[in-house]
């Protein structure tokens, strides 16, 4: 139970530091600076919960990251469920917390959507998100995978590696699709969202649930096959 309650936490803080950030900053392309802000403000809630959490549960507060782990062979299938409900669960608290510290507050969310994910940046087609997310997950489980693999410890670095890993797949994939590479960090904000109002991202959430795990699965395959003697 400890490991799904640090779950929870964990992924709560990724939305909160994350999407947080990107609704204060907003991402204009033109700007530039809040493309940034919130890679950093998602990296560094990486780095954080690595080191406060992660001696608890892994710190995977991503369901792709679970899938990777799980087939890999690091976790029961029990156990996997389990995590995936307490990343939701965390997700969706974050997403509360945001509305309630913005909504009380009175300020402007400059993404228009608790931070949620969208297909704007690829006109609008889902082919293109879906591709975008596969690769941007890839990379980032491919790494986590590696960095946290018995045959090569990296010790006390590993936190840092992954969270940096983070940012530069959101610096890339900002504006295109929102960054995902994470099914509960856009379920969260999405589903907030529509209760706000807001139904636009719940039309493209399966982009940001399919392609994540998608690529999840192909880092898990390919880490495999690289890592066999």
């Amino acid at each position: 139970m400890k490991k799904y309650i640090a779950e929870c936490i964990g992924t709560c803080v990724l939305v909160v530091l994350g999407c947080g950030t990107a609704m204060l900053v907003g991402c204009d392309a033109a700007a530039g600076g809040g493309y940034i802000l919130t890679a950093l403000a998602f990296g560094l809630a990486i780095v954080a919960m690595a080191y406060s959490v992660g001696n608890i549960s892994g710190c995977h507060i991503n369901p792709a990251v679970s899938l990777g782990v799980l087939l890999s062979g690091g976790m029961k299938l029990k156990e996997f469920f389990g995590y995936i409900a307490a990343q939701c669960v965390g997700a969706l608290a974050g997403s509360g917390l945001l509305a309630l510290i913005f909504g009380l507050g009175k300020v402007k969310d400059m993404t228009g959507g608790f931070g949620s994910n969208g297909l704007a940046g690829v006109g609008e087609n889902p082919i293109a998100g879906l591709v975008v997310e596969i690769v941007l997950t890839f990379i980032f489980v491919l790494c986590i995978l590696g960095v946290t693999s018995k045959k090569q410890s990296h010790g006390s670095f590993g936190g840092l590696v992954i969270g940096l890993t983070l940012v530069g797949v959101h610096i890339l994939g900002i504006g295109l699709t929102g960054t995902s590479v994470n099914p509960a960090r856009s379920i969260g904000p999405a589903v907030v969202a529509a209760i706000s109002g807001n139904l636009a991202p719940l039309g493209s959430l399966w982009v940001f649930i399919v392609g994540p795990l998608a690529g999840a699965a192909l880092a898990a395959v390919v880490y495999k096959a690289l890592e066999k003697n």
